[in-house]
């Protein structure tokens, strides 16, 4: 099999380096998680390149790219431990324009692409965990429109956002709606997280909203599937730049006369940690390449390269502090940052035991060794 990028690929990963090089320093992402973790100046930087729009086709104003630039863009976000949320770009771009009625993707599209409209996926709720088809957000029909009523928690920059992906039950039926932050009705609460970053508990109490599909559990899915392939890249990106700063602090202190990466115990662990990278970098290759198989093969994809992902981020971020010893957990160096980032990662769309029990559901009976 072919794993090597085309030369559009590759400019594009060289596009995106750059700015993370050049546009997001340590002390840039410092600065944006001290005035509240969300940096409206910083968004509107990744919406000239045209990430916003990665994955909305040409016609609607996007670039018309798939999975795999996707997971070349998130790779290098990662290294820079980028606050702002891509990722819920793609997943708004991807469902509008794919469950969307024309009218709604004229409107909204557009403005995802050149980053006016920030849309994020409200779908979490108190108690549900990780199920998706736990609900108790309703929507009801009112003269020719909807109004929602609901509690959603943890929605990414909430609170800064301009609209939302809600799911609610619709006669039963769970659909997904768009809804305005600006709407009568909507109240949030925001907050920031552990790895620096910022979210929101959102109220809607009869909030207006138009629908975007009535297949709401089909569109979650494909919206949460979205979200995991481009947490695993993203997560390859950090776990890379980690295992980078690891090294050279390995090679630069010294204990007893000599540089610690000399010491044979402290090599072996630092080979794990490459090793936790390289698996968790080929699985989120295999989640990125999935992303547009049929459901039932997409669902297990993703929550076979989660679990992965998860065993490796909590490996890989526990390794580069304890190698690096008391300086490691210091908020002033970079590597504390990581590990937050990581650890916060491992939990983002189902921690690692969720998709564990995910991958046991989805198992074939075939499957064992006595197959």
């Amino acid at each position: 099999m072919d794993f090597d990028f085309s030369d559009d690929q590759e400019q594009l990963r060289d596009a995106v380096r750059k700015w993370v090089d050049k546009g997001y320093s340590f002390d840039r992402r410092r600065a944006t998680e001290k005035a509240g973790g969300f940096d409206r100046a910083a968004w509107n930087e990744l919406a000239e390149l045209g990430l916003c729009g990665l994955y909305v086709p040409e016609d609607d104003g996007g670039l018309g790219m798939g999975p795999v630039e996707g997971m070349v863009v998130m790779e290098e976000l990662g290294r820079g431990i980028v606050l702002e949320p891509l990722g819920q770009a793609l997943i708004a771009g991807a469902v509008i324009a794919n469950y969307a009625d024309t009218a709604t993707k004229a409107a909204w599209l557009p403005r995802v692409c050149s980053g006016e409209a920030l849309v994020v996926l409200a779908y979490q709720e108190r108690a549900a965990r990780y199920t998706l088809d736990a609900c108790k957000t309703t929507a009801t029909a009112v003269d020719g429109s909807y109004q929602l009523q609901g509690h959603k928690s943890v929605v990414a920059v909430g609170d800064q956002a301009d609209a939302f992906l809600v799911s609610a039950l619709l006669g039963g039926k769970m659909a997904l709606f768009l809804i305005e932050r600006a709407s009568k009705g909507v109240t949030c609460r925001g907050y920031g997280t552990q790895d620096g970053s910022r979210a929101a508990e959102v109220q809607f109490d009869h909030a207006n909203a138009s629908l975007v599909t009535l297949e709401g559990l089909i569109a979650l899915e494909h919206a949460v599937d979205i979200g995991i392939a481009a947490t695993c890249a993203e997560a390859v990106g950090v776990m890379d730049k980690a295992m980078t700063v690891t090294a050279e602090y390995l090679m630069t202190r010294k204990q007893f006369g000599a540089v610690i990466g000399s010491f044979q115990a402290l090599r072996h662990r630092a080979a794990d940690m490459k090793m936790q990278l390289e698996l968790a970098r080929s699985m989120s290759y295999y989640a990125s390449l999935k992303l547009n198989a049929p459901a039932p093969e997409r669902r297990a994809a993703m929550a076979r390269a989660k679990y992965q992902l998860g065993s490796s981020m909590r490996f890989v971020g526990q390794q580069a502090v304890q190698l690096h010893g008391g300086i490691g957990v210091t908020n002033e160096y970079i590597v504390s940052h990581y590990f937050k980032k990581l650890t916060q990662m491992e939990m983002t769309f189902g921690d690692s035991l969720h998709h564990l029990g995910e991958v046991s559901a989805r198992m074939e009976d075939k499957a064992g060794v006595f197959a």
